[in-house]
């Protein structure tokens, strides 16, 4: 006789990704919390690679939310990281060899200077050591190979760049920690490089940390460890966040059983009064589709196969 398996999970689990961890390893990681478990065979996935020597939040979707790991995509993230000036490497963080070094070394009133030039729209490009495909094959794996790889320029928005923490006193600083609020598609490295370049010296990054991630904040992030404890801690079923919680700046849109089964056969709604636009349409508390309204009219975008959904 063999205990029945738990019912699958459908959210999110906002993991504090360590150093040295890469995000598909860590998705490989919540499977195996699932297995051990004892859930049913759940779909994962994550909402956005972080490097391998980055750490923090990495959302991880399960079941349903899945569906909703593209718009996490595209969601905008802050990010805290070290600059170390004087050195500039081939990976543009610590893992790399020193490719280029400079003994100019800024003070905090020329990088406080220097921060406007690269915030709003900026144009950077990638560090060659990075996931994007070059003829079919990843930059990272050309490079490794010992290829000169050559990236186009892209345009970013940089919707905020301060100083989070400095060396004490008035002389040349050896390094800076500065917070990023970005666009997706922002290489983190390739910012460091280009603000050292601009201070006329050299810098790669020694600390990378993402505190946000679209609606998620390191402060709702768990380790792997905990999550991972048996007897000591939560069920994992009670670490996880509902699948709308990706979806918090989405107006909720609240339907009758009837309705609720119109959109969950993808059918359209009309005649609805709400101005145009996405929202979340539920039925009692359980999400059944993202709907786009246009002119009263209420199309479905994604729709979700949750229990309950048709009761």
């Amino acid at each position: 006789m063999t205990d029945e398996p738990k019912p699958a999970l459908h959210g999110w689990l906002v993991l504090d990704k360590p150093r040295g961890l890469g995000s598909t390893q860590a998705v490989g990681a919540v499977k195996r919390l699932l297995r051990e478990g004892g859930y049913a065979r759940t779909k994962v996935g994550h909402g956005g690679t972080l490097d391998p020597l980055a750490e923090g939040v990495l959302p991880i979707a399960l079941g349903e939310a899945t569906k909703l790991a593209g718009r996490m995509l595209d969601a905008s993230k802050i990010y805290e990281f070290t600059i170390a000036f004087g050195a500039e490497t081939s990976t543009l963080d610590t893992e790399g060899g020193v490719v280029a070094s400079s003994d100019a070394r800024p003070t905090l009133a020329e990088i406080e200077a220097v921060l406007p030039r690269f915030t709003g729209r900026i144009e950077q490009v990638p560090p060659a050591f990075s996931a994007i495909k070059v003829d079919g094959k990843r930059a990272y794996d050309r490079a490794r190979a010992g290829e000169d790889v050559e990236l186009k320029t892209r345009g970013v928005t940089i919707h905020a760049l301060t100083v989070a923490r400095a060396e004490a006193g008035e002389g040349a600083l050896g390094e800076i920690t500065l917070t990023a609020h970005v666009s997706k598609g922002t290489y983190i490295r390739s910012l460091a490089r280009d603000i050292a370049l601009a201070l006329g010296t050299r810098g790669h990054v020694t600390y990378l940390r993402r505190t946000k991630a679209g609606p998620f904040r390191q402060e709702q992030a768990i380790s792997l460890d905990f999550a991972g404890e048996s007897g000591n801690g939560p069920p994992l079923h009670d670490l996880i966040l509902p699948l709308e919680a990706g979806l918090d700046d989405i107006p909720a849109l609240t339907l009758d059983p009837e309705s609720a089964q119109a959109v969950r056969q993808g059918r359209v709604l009309s005649g609805m009064p709400q101005s145009s636009g996405l929202y979340c349409a539920k039925l009692g508390d359980v999400p059944v589709a993202l709907v786009e309204i246009a002119d009263g009219t209420a199309k479905v975008v994604r729709g979700f196969n949750l229990p309950d959904v048709a009761e």
